[in-house]
Order: structure tokens, then sequence, then C-alpha cells
């Protein structure tokens, strides 16, 4: 469904990304792990078209989208669920949902897609009209992926859902990742706390200063001494 070869991306004169080249196939959980600063959420805006690769290709469902407009990217059916959630503050709930749609015209899949949001996430409805900047964190990042969601994305880029969020929050946020993708979107999830991101996901390559050092299936990884040692907590 996607697949990148060999990227090259910078921030004005600094290397971010050093030759990236990885895949995800339609249906598939896909994590991305490493530390704070390692070029993962570069990653995630270089497939958006927040950010342009100076060198190689992104291809998704084999048409080239490295370099298009962000927006022609979300019709294409990609939607980017950022770091720090990032909602409209001062618009409500709903606003901040039908702003998820705004590329759409189909008036009763709208309407359809909103009672799913609403479905996946009770809390919104009893909030549709609060102002979004007065919700909680996990309130928030329910609606930054409700907001996604709406523009029916077939692949969803999720940027650190669990970010500051209670422990208890954080497993209904990944029990909800998990029923998306059964509903058949592919996600590319990038997740600090890294057993978590494991244990939900298919496949998932490690990313160390700007570079891919490892892939493989996340059982695999789960059980690798040295991503245990590195990652995982693991002695």
């Amino acid at each position: 469904m996607l697949k990148i070869e060999d990227i090259n991306v910078y921030y004005g004169n600094i290397q971010a990304l050093r030759g990236v080249s990885m895949d995800i196939n339609k249906g598939e959980i896909v994590t991305l792990i490493g530390a704070n600063g390692a070029g993962k959420s570069t990653l995630l805006k270089t497939i958006s078209g927040l950010l342009k690769p100076k060198q190689g290709k992104v291809l998704f469902e084999g048409e080239s989208i490295g370099g298009k407009a962000a927006q022609s990217i979300v019709k294409l059916g990609i939607s980017h669920v950022p770091e720090g959630r990032r909602v409209f503050a001062n618009m409500t709930v709903e606003e901040n949902l039908e702003l998820g749609a705004f590329l759409r015209k189909d008036k009763a899949g709208i309407k359809q897609d909103l009672e799913k949001v609403y479905t996946l996430f009770p809390r919104l409805l009893e909030r549709v009209k609060q102002q979004s900047g007065t919700l909680s964190g996990g309130e928030q990042q329910m609606l930054a992926m409700g907001r996604a969601l709406m523009a029916r994305p077939r692949l969803l880029l999720l940027d650190e859902p669990s970010m500051g969020l209670a422990p208890l929050l954080v497993k209904q946020i990944f029990n909800i990742v998990e029923e998306i993708n059964k509903g058949g979107t592919t996600i590319l999830l990038v997740e600090q706390n890294a057993n978590l991101a494991l244990s939900i996901a298919d496949r998932a390559y490690v990313v160390e200063t700007g570079s891919i050092v490892l892939s493989g299936e996340a059982e695999e990884l789960t059980a690798s001494e040295e991503i245990k040692k590195a990652y995982l907590g693991g002695h």
C-alpha cells in the first residue's frame, strides 16, 4: 500500500532522514520505534506532505506522492494525527470533527462517519457542543483521532497517541486503534511506549538518528535481546 524508497529529508541544512526505505501492506499495523529525535515524526510528516523529500520516492498505492500538497494526500486516503493532538481549541467537538471531512461532499456518508466516530468514542458524543480547548488530554486525543477518521482514510498515521495520558486511558486508546484497524484501516504508528506498540503491531521498524537500523515481525523484535535492552526496559 505504501512504499518508501531511499528518502533523504532535511530541515534546512540538517539531515533528518538518511536513505530510509520501508513498506506497509494493506490491513497492517506497522509501528516505528526509536528514541526521541530519531526521525519518526519526520517520516510521518514526509508521508503526509508536510515535508518534502530531497531524494527518494514515496509511493501510495503505486502513485508517487513525495512532494505533493498535504490536502491532495488527504484526498488520496491518508490522514495524519499529529503529535500533541493539535485540536482547534476555540471550536466545538462537533466543529472539529466536521473539519475532518472538509474535502468531502457526500453528506450522507459524512453523517454516517460522524455516528461511527461517536460509537468509537462515546465520550465525544457527551461533549459534542463543548469547546475543544476545555477537554482533557485523553478527550483531545480521541477528538484528534476522530477528526482524522472523518476524512475516511485508508491509511492512518498516528504520532504518539499515548503521550501524556494516564495508563488507563492509554489502554483505551490502544484498544480503539485495534478496532479502527479491524474496521479495515491500515495504520502506521509512532509510539514511545515500545512495549505497547509492539503488542498490537504486525511489524516494526527501529529508527536511530534518521536511519532504519532494524525491522521485522513485531513478535520477533519483542523477543530480541537488543531491542529489550534499548527500548523495552529489559536487562
